[in-house]
């Protein structure tokens, strides 16, 4: 009785474009673009609190890794590893969930299975390869120090307790990387709908190069 009650459960989200995700199992079929696109807008970092009017969203982080990581590369990363650091973040989308990152363990096995799902469903749907070591590294110096840069200019935090309260051990950067490519205020979480689209414009041009 109890696995025949698993395997009915379901827990399904609608989505803008009219079609319907089951978050407990996900196929790559399951959203559009844009549904990702906006998910993202709406999904914020740092528990949704902020030093600014409005929290800064997954897309905004999700663009700024993809630029530190260019930044940092020696040499053009090919247009599916771009696309992959763009959509490391996916599945947040879909879920409409950032959870803290310490907070993770607490939610146990379940969770990670649903996000681990999530994720491999993203990765089937944009031909996305697995991450070998050395480009996993290389993400996750550039996602560290998004997260070290986002918590003293998105979030407030000094960068003393960067430091010895979130233990991120990277020093944060003074300037915004995605300044020079979209312009504004430097740091300043963009609204939901202008980080939608420029995340979205970011997808398509990755994909039409990755194709």
């Amino acid at each position: 009785m109890k696995a025949s009650t698993q395997r009915t459960q379901r827990a399904w989200v609608r989505m803008p474009s009219g079609k319907r995700l089951d978050l407990l199992d996900p196929t790559p079929l399951d959203w559009d673009d844009s549904d990702l696109a906006l998910g993202l807008a709406r999904t914020y970092r740092w528990g949704g609190h902020s030093a600014w009017p409005l929290p800064l969203s997954v897309a905004q982080h999700s663009l700024t890794v993809l630029q530190l990581r260019r930044n940092a590369s020696p040499v053009p990363l090919a247009p599916v590893v771009a696309l992959r650091e763009l959509l490391h973040d996916a599945e947040e989308g879909l879920l409409g969930f950032d959870c803290i990152s310490v907070l993770k363990p607490f939610l146990g096995d379940a969770f990670r299975e649903l996000t681990r799902r999530l994720e491999q469903a993203v990765f089937l749907r944009y031909g996305l390869p697995g991450w070998a070591r050395t480009d996993y590294l290389a993400h996750k110096r550039a996602d560290r120090l998004a997260a070290a840069s986002e918590a003293v200019h998105a979030a407030g935090w000094s960068p003393d307790e960067v430091r010895r309260t979130l233990k991120i051990r990277v020093r944060p950067l003074a300037d915004d990387p995605l300044l020079p490519l979209y312009g504004g205020t430097a740091w300043e979480p963009w609204p939901p709908g202008l980080a939608c689209e420029r995340f979205l414009a970011a997808l398509h041009q990755l994909k039409a190069e990755a194709s």
